[in-house]
C-alpha cells in the first residue's frame, strides 16, 4: 500500500462527508451506507491498480473481495472486519465499531 502522500479522491471524501452529516441528523444507518461506500470506493480504486478487474463491481463486494486478499496489515484486516459485518436485528453494530472512522482510516491506508 502506498503512502498516505496524495489527497484523498473527491468520491471518497464526499461520501465521508454525507455520512457525516447523516450521522449529525440522527440517521446512523444512512451514515453507516455512506461510509460503507466510501471505503468500498478506497478497495476499488486499490484493487484496480493492483489489476483485478473493477468494472460492474459494487463498493461492498470490493470491500469483500479486498477482505479475501492474504498480505494486508493487520489494520487494515480489522476495518475490513467491521467494515463487512452485519448489522443485528436491532440493526445495530457493537459499541465500539465506528464505521465513518473505519472508512476514513481504510481511504487512507489505501492510498
Amino acid at each position: 500500500m502506498s503512502p498516505a502522500s496524495s489527497p484523498i479522491d473527491p468520491s471518497i471524501a464526499g461520501e465521508l462527508e454525507t455520512a457525516l452529516q447523516a450521522r449529525r441528523e440522527g440517521r446512523e444507518g444512512r451514515a453507516r451506507v455512506c461510509a460503507r461506500r466510501a471505503a468500498g470506493l478506497a478497495a476499488r480504486a486499490y484493487l484496480a491498480r493492483q489489476g483485478y478487474p473493477m468494472d460492474r463491481v459494487s463498493a461492498f463486494d470490493a470491500l469483500q473481495q479486498l477482505h479475501r486478499l492474504a498480505g494486508l496489515p493487520e489494520p487494515a484486516e480489522t476495518l475490513l472486519e467491521h467494515l463487512t459485518r452485519r448489522v443485528d436485528s436491532q440493526f445495530s453494530l457493537p459499541q465500539e465499531v465506528d464505521l465513518l472512522a473505519d472508512a476514513r482510516q481504510l481511504a487512507d491506508l489505501l492510498r
